[in-house]
C-alpha cells in the first residue's frame, strides 16, 4: 500500500510547468511576432523577436535536425524513466532533472512537429544568441544540479 504521495513531485512540476510555459509562450510568439518586428519589453535591454533555429544551441549543427530531433527525443525518454524510476533525488535534484526534462522536450517538440525550435528572448544588451523558455529551463536545471552537487549534503546511508 501507498501513502498516496508522489514520488519526484518537484521533478513532474518542474518538467510539466517548464514544458506548459515553453510550448505556451511559443505558440504565442507565433501568432503575434511571426513577421512582426522585434518587440521592444526593455528598449536595448530584453526585446522579444521571432526567429527559428534549425540547430542546437546558438546555431550549432545547424540544418541538421533530422538527427537533432532523435537526440532530442532520447533525452526527453531517458529523463522520463528517470523520473519514474529514481528514488531518494534531493528537491534541488528533482527541479534541475525536471526542468532538463522540460527544455528537451520542449525544443523536441519543435523538431518534430514545425522542423525548427521557435526562439525569441532577445538580450540585446549583452548581444547573446536569441533563445526560449525551454533553453532557460535547461539552464535553470544545470544551476539546480551544480548546487545539489556542490551545497547538499544527504544524510549517511542513503544513496
Amino acid at each position: 500500500m501507498t501513502s498516496g504521495k508522489i514520488e519526484n513531485s518537484l521533478y513532474w512540476i518542474a518538467a510539466i510547468l517548464g514544458l506548459v510555459l515553453d510550448q505556451a509562450s511559443k505558440y504565442l510568439v507565433v501568432q503575434y511576432l511571426k513577421g512582426a518586428p522585434s518587440f521592444p519589453v526593455i528598449g536595448g535591454v530584453l526585446h522579444f523577436t521571432y526567429a527559428t533555429n534549425t540547430g542546437a544551441a546558438f546555431s550549432l549543427f545547424s540544418g541538421q535536425i533530422d538527427w537533432l530531433k532523435w537526440v532530442s527525443m532520447l533525452v526527453s525518454v531517458g529523463l522520463v524513466l528517470f523520473g519514474l524510476f529514481s528514488k531518494n533525488l534531493t528537491r534541488w535534484e528533482q527541479v534541475g532533472y525536471g526542468c532538463i526534462l522540460a527544455g528537451a522536450a520542449g525544443n523536441g517538440i519543435d523538431r518534430f512537429v514545425a522542423g525548427y525550435v521557435v526562439d525569441f528572448i532577445d538580450l540585446r544588451i549583452i548581444r547573446f544568441a536569441i533563445f526560449n523558455i525551454a533553453d532557460v529551463s535547461i539552464n535553470v536545471g544545470l544551476a539546480c544540479l551544480a548546487i545539489a552537487v556542490l551545497f547538499v549534503t544527504r544524510p549517511s546511508g542513503k544513496k
